[in-house]
């Protein structure tokens, strides 16, 4: 597929047709990786995409514990104000 480059202010871009967004799952964001003879173009993934799943397979596999506990001993709580 060729096209155009076009002029941006003092720049130069293409634009992407719609169908070609949606294909590649194209948001705000792309990633642009400068190889020896081509640029390549990637889908930048919205943050903390497909964590449910990883941590849905964590709780599963017994992976989900605490490493430390959620409370230490040498915490005083009283100097904290709750109100």
């Amino acid at each position: 597929m060729k096209v155009p480059v076009i002029r941006i202010g003092n720049s130069k871009g293409i634009i992407l047709g719609k169908t070609i967004l949606e294909r590649y799952n194209i948001g705000d964001k792309i990633e642009i990786v400068m190889k020896e003879d081509h640029l390549e173009l990637n889908p930048v993934p919205p943050p903390r995409q497909g964590w449910d799943e990883a941590f849905k397979r964590m709780h599963e596999a017994g992976d989900d514990e605490l490493l430390i506990p959620d409370v230490l001993d040498d915490d005083i709580l009283e100097e904290w104000d709750w109100e």
